[in-house]
């Protein structure tokens, strides 16, 4: 039987699919990210331009890892990032 990959924990997967991006250097998953997190799309709602995320991959992780907190998402952003790691797991963990 296949493991469903969107029933395991928030945190678990988010992780899993982190683990998988950072080995595989995949800045574009980490700067897609940030279209996902609330702040940022509210900005983009507004008129607002999300622009280039600059730095270093390390940088951009943490970036993205400070972002995203420990704490609650709101249930539709949590089912969107949900989805996009179990994606991008099917997509590229081996």
């Amino acid at each position: 039987m296949s493991e469903v990959l969107e029933d395991l924990p928030f945190g678990e997967l988010r992780h899993r699919a982190f683990h998988v991006a950072e080995k595989r250097f995949d800045l574009g998953f980490f700067t897609d990210l940030f279209g996902h997190m609330p702040g940022m799309v509210a900005i983009e709602g507004e008129g607002g331009d999300l622009g280039a995320v600059g730095g270093t991959f390390i940088e951009t992780v943490k970036a993205v890892r400070e972002m995203m907190g420990d704490d609650p998402l709101d249930p539709t952003t949590e089912a969107l990032l949900r989805a996009r790691f179990a994606t991008y797991l099917r997509e590229h963990e081996k």
